[in-house]
């Protein structure tokens, strides 16, 4: 049972009921610090987690997102005292992500006080784990992060033909994904001038990524996170690599197409630079919440000044607390 089955509506994608659209500050954690970087790459420090986020507790930030980004990486288990810290100080809601491989991990970092889990590396690996851990702790406690990029179409086909071999899932078939407009057969028309070229080789796909966007999978986003939803996920944080710490805007094309393919919230994330960014992710890409890091890390912005500028826009929105 999705979203669509409890709700009447909602969101950008059910309209007879409105929900809120939801301002979401994200922390990537490494070695105990946050961190940001463009494209996952080029690190720098951006302070102490616990203190960072009680200054978006602080501001009303509606959820916040914590992503122990190397946990899977470097094959240890999330920092649960920075959980069991952020949950003793701060009121808002969390989810925490990164090194949770089985329900006993899950139960770990729910124990320590987040409200839910996000499965990235895991969910590719094991995608039992999805439906184990909406079956122990509920959909909604269930989130699954999606971390995809553009990736030549012959190499996904190379990766995708490769899972095939070896008995893993892989998906719709071709004919399939381009009857779906899943396959993409065209390039950005940025990237080229005048008439755009007939070559084959300027297909793409949005091919997800896992251990911290280290690892191409194979599996295209749209199929995955369809995929996910059924096997229970109530949420689905969609992260575009290319757009990661750009602050050039939410990858609209990629958001559009997972928000109208699943039946669940997704979260839009990767590559705001701006509020209005965020009007457009909900607008045009038809995502139901909005997950920021740079422009809130560089005070560039304020959670309230996002949630003022979504309420301008005729969106509904919470309302700041104090001054936008």
């Amino acid at each position: 049972m999705g979203l669509s089955d409890l709700l009447p509506g909602g969101g950008a994608r059910y309209p007879d009921a409105v929900l809120a659209c939801r301002v979401i500050p994200c922390l990537d954690v490494h070695a105990g610090r946050v961190v940001k970087g463009v494209n996952f790459v080029g690190l720098r420090d951006a302070g102490d987690p616990v203190a960072v986020a009680e200054r978006y507790d602080a501001q009303g930030a509606d959820e916040l997102v914590l992503l122990d980004i190397t946990a899977s990486h470097e094959g240890r288990d999330t920092l649960l005292d920075v959980v069991r810290a952020v949950a003793d100080r701060c009121f808002m809601p969390f989810t925490v992500g990164g090194g949770i491989r089985t329900t006993d991990d899950a139960h770990a970092i729910i124990s320590a006080g987040a409200e839910k889990v996000s499965l990235n590396t895991a969910a590719v690996v094991d995608p039992d784990v999805v439906s184990k851990c909406a079956r122990r702790f509920g959909r909604c406690a269930t989130v699954v992060n999606v971390d995809p990029r553009r990736t030549p179409a012959e190499a996904f086909a190379q990766r995708r033909a490769k899972r095939h071999a070896e008995g893993l899932w892989v998906g719709p078939g071709v004919d399939d994904l381009a009857r779906a407009g899943m396959w993409l057969d065209r390039v950005r028309p940025e990237d080229h001038a005048g008439e755009l070229p007939e070559d084959p080789e300027g297909a793409y796909v949005f091919e997800v990524c896992t251990h911290g966007g280290r690892k191409p999978t194979g599996l295209d986003a749209v199929s995955y996170a369809e995929r996910a939803a059924e096997l229970g996920a109530g949420e689905i944080v969609l992260t575009s690599m290319d757009a990661d710490g750009t602050q050039s805007g939410f990858d609209l094309e990629l958001t559009g197409l997972v928000s109208r393919a699943v039946g669940v919230p997704v979260v839009a994330s990767g590559g705001c630079g701006s509020p209005w960014h965020m009007v457009e992710a909900v607008r045009q890409a038809d995502a139901d919440a909005v997950l920021a890091a740079s422009i809130f890390h560089d005070a560039i912005y304020t959670v309230g000044q996002a949630q003022q500028a979504l309420r301008d826009a005729g969106l509904a929105a919470r309302p700041p607390v104090g001054p936008a």
